[in-house]
């Protein structure tokens, strides 16, 4: 990870030697002069390129299944419109284009030189591709896409025998790892430490196994397996993420969503009503200071400002005019146009023009996204501001290896034992969370200087409020409530990749008391996407879906009403 620039340098590089021109005078030639081909191509270079797209696709993906769970606000009134079929068009040539096929390309060479250590890597990410794009489309080409010579018009497989070549990647992976005696020049997860690797291709084994345990009756047994050997990402140390830089141009290499969020003209994006309110307590009214909220907040999120208008201050219509409006009647209880405090984003499905609010808007945090800690300084902020964009893509974390295990803890009915699971999680997260605090602020929180002083010097006494009163609310509650905590909480640790939200969301159905759509009769909640439209109307053998009502192989939930909150 700390050789993040050079992986960048490398693929600009890569880039130049790629389209430089080259004089031939043959004109039966079979490749493009302008571009290397397997032969000519170094591991090297094809797995750096794969790693830093293969962090992209996480993001784009991780960014709608946040907007489908409430962890960042989605623009679209109604459902079927909210993401056309050309809105994942880049998404699946990322996949399908650059990807795998880059994986397909690199193994020839490393098949060759047994570079079994970069085939391991490939066949990782590549597992996480197939699984995710299963997950939000169904079926898939699979076979005629990647495996089979190239074919303009590849037929899809089914999700479940994806799944299945997935996970036979995986193990294969693990037997790469195991027998591996080389080493990639950059390994920009693990540094080559490939009992990390393993540790990592066991608990995408399990996420495999917990999306399909409602159509596999032997799924939670090989989840549990996995649990008892302890070779898994079940400690921090061994988080699958990938680690931006802070370099803006040629190339820019800050994280995306730091990018889209400080800008010259201040937030590029809203940040979502339904998280920040949850998160600042149930008690929180517009001029308390609670004592439930979670300080995760102060990192995830920026206030430029700090307050509201309309709740707790002035109402200003020009930047805020739903704080001037009555509550649509399917509200009621949720949180409506604006979290007090200055926690300033927009609900679900709002898709209203953009008021000048570039600098009173809240903007992402110090994590994931590496912006500014919320200090309660309350300064607009642009481009260079607080880490420069030096945040992570998380993959698969420790904590969230806790909230499945206390998934099944809660389906067999162990609520006691599944609390205890779940606060294993909220411990990690809280820790991960906060360590992304800039060093240099620290003492100044110590010793309670600056206005951010009264939060962050007694850090610990928040947190220790915070969990007493969620466990106090899990003691009173119906299992249905528990339900409810063990998936916001889910959610909450899941902040900057809600593929594995989407994921529970669905199975699940929990939590109940997410935000509604801001129009009363969306639409049912999409059970997968539209097929992007540069597959569904270029080939022959695809067919678009009639709605977003298709379910993908694992979920055999109802069709309608389910998940409640739409």
């Amino acid at each position: 990870m700390k050789k993040i620039n050079n992986i960048f340098k490398i693929m600009v590089l890569f880039g130049v030697i790629s389209f430089t021109s080259c004089e031939t005078t043959e004109l039966d030639i079979t490749q493009n002069p302008n571009a290397l081909n397997p032969t000519q191509a170094s591991p090297d270079f094809f797995l750096n390129g794969i790693q830093v797209n293969f962090a992209y696709f996480v993001e784009s993906f991780g960014y709608t299944g946040g907007q489908l769970t409430r962890l960042d606000q989605m623009s679209g009134r109604q459902y079927l419109n909210a993401y056309g079929p050309s809105s994942f068009d880049g998404k699946w040539r990322s996949a399908y284009s650059t990807l795998m096929q880059d994986v397909k390309l690199m193994n020839v060479i490393a098949t060759e030189k047994n570079l079994t250590n970069h085939i391991a890597m490939g066949q990782v990410m590549q597992a996480y591709v197939l699984f995710t794009l299963v997950d939000f489309f169904g079926d898939v080409p699979y076979t005629d896409a990647i495996t089979a010579d190239v074919t303009l018009n590849p037929t899809a497989d089914s999700g479940a025998d994806i799944y299945a070549a997935a996970i036979a990647l995986l193990d294969s992976a693990i037997a790469n790892f195991d027998s591996a005696v080389s080493s990639p020049q950059y390994d920009f997860f693990y540094d080559g430490d490939w009992a990390q690797w393993v540790k990592a291709a066991n608990t995408l084994k399990m996420k495999a196994y917990m999306a399909t345990r409602l159509v596999d009756g032997a799924a939670l047994g090989k989840f549990n397996a996995i649990v008892s050997s302890g070779n898994y990402i079940s400690s921090t140390a061994d988080d699958f993420q990938f680690t931006w830089g802070t370099n803006e141009l040629q190339p820019d290499t800050r994280h995306p969503r730091y990018r889209s969020s400080y800008t010259s003209t201040g937030g590029g994006s809203y940040r979502s009503n339904s998280l920040m309110a949850y998160m600042r307590g149930k008690d929180a009214g517009a001029y308390s200071s609670p004592m439930n909220f979670d300080i995760r907040m102060f990192y995830y999120f920026y206030r430029q400002v700090g307050s509201t208008p309309g709740f707790g201050a002035p109402a200003e219509e020009e930047v805020l005019e739903c704080g001037l409006i009555i509550p649509p009647a399917h509200y009621e209880g949720y949180i409506y146009c604006g979290v007090p405090k200055g926690w300033w984003g927009r609900d679900h499905g709002v898709s209203a023009g953009i008021p000048p609010d570039g600098f009173k808007r809240s903007l992402t945090g110090v994590y994931p996204a590496g912006g500014s800690l919320d200090d309660l300084s309350y300064q607009a902020k642009i481009n260079g501001a607080g880490q420069g964009g030096k945040g992570i893509t998380p993959i698969m974390l420790a904590s969230w290896t806790k909230f499945m295990v206390a998934e099944t803890q809660m389906i067999a009915n162990n609520d006691a034992a599944a609390k205890a699971t779940m606060f294993e999680g909220i411990d990690m997260s809280i820790a991960k969370v906060t360590g992304f605090a800039p060093v240099t602020d620290r003492y100044d929180w110590l010793f309670g200087t600056g206005d951010g002083g009264p939060y962050f010097a007694h850090q610990d006494d928040y947190i220790g409020w915070f969990k007493g009163d969620l466990e106090a609310d899990w003691n009173a509650g119906s299992m249905t409530d528990k339900w409810d905590i063990l998936a916001n909480q889910y959610l909450v640790a899941s902040y900057g990749n809600g593929i594995d939200a989407y994921n529970f969301y669905r199975r699940t159905g929990y939590p109940t008391t997410l935000q509604p759509n801001i129009e009363p009769s969306p639409g049912n909640f999409p059970k997968s996407m539209w097929y992007p439209s540069n597959y569904a109307n270029t080939n022959s053998n695809a067919t678009q879906k009639s709605d977003l009502d298709v379910q993908v192989f694992w979920d055999n939930n109802s069709v309608t009403g389910f998940p409640v909150a739409n």
